[in-house]
Parts: structure tokens; C-alpha cells; sequence
């Protein structure tokens, strides 16, 4: 029971991840020295479907590193590139 929570969890933050990597700009990745948007998407798909996978059949072989990427772009890539690349003079409190 236990493991089926953390297999939907998994898969709820990695799709949120996907979604977030699929909807900011390629420039913002090489601007802030993160990778690029290609290799984010992918790893983050990979990491949708192998926890999807695990909630459906209950064989989560893969999801600990499923989450493992799903965080390090949730807590270190998505912040460092939210905002960045956009174009706009949005400060962190609005506009200046």
C-alpha cells in the first residue's frame, strides 16, 4: 500500500515536471547553464512513463531514480529557469 502512494506520487511530480520542462523556453536552459530543454523533457518523460508504468502494474524497479530526476529538476533546474529567458523586465516582486 505504502509503495503505490509513493509510485503516484512519483508519477504526479514527474508528469508536473514534464509539463513545466515542455512549457519554458530552450533559451532559458543555456542561459542559466542548465542542460538543455531537449535532454530535460526527455528525462522527465522517461521519468513519467516509468512511474506510470509502476502505478499500473505495481512494479516500481525504476522508480527511485524516477524521482530522483524528477526532483533535482522540481528543486534545482525549474527555479533557476523559471522567469529567465522570457524576455520581459519582470523582477521577483512584478515589474519594474
Amino acid at each position: 500500500m505504502i509503495w503505490q502512494l509513493i509510485y503516484l506520487v512519483t508519477f504526479v511530480a514527474s508528469l508536473y515536471a514534464l509539463v513545466e520542462a515542455l512549457r519554458t523556453p530552450a533559451s532559458a536552459f543555456e542561459l542559466m547553464d542548465k542542460q538543455t530543454k531537449k535532454l530535460w523533457v526527455v528525462l522527465t518523460g522517461v521519468a513519467t512513463g516509468l512511474s506510470g508504468i509502476a502505478v499500473f502494474t505495481g512494479r516500481g524497479v525504476f522508480v527511485i531514480m524516477c524521482l530522483v530526476v524528477t526532483l533535482i529538476y522540481l528543486l534545482d533546474v525549474r527555479p533557476a529557469v523559471k522567469g529567465a529567458g522570457n524576455g520581459s523586465n519582470e523582477g521577483p516582486y512584478g515589474p519594474w
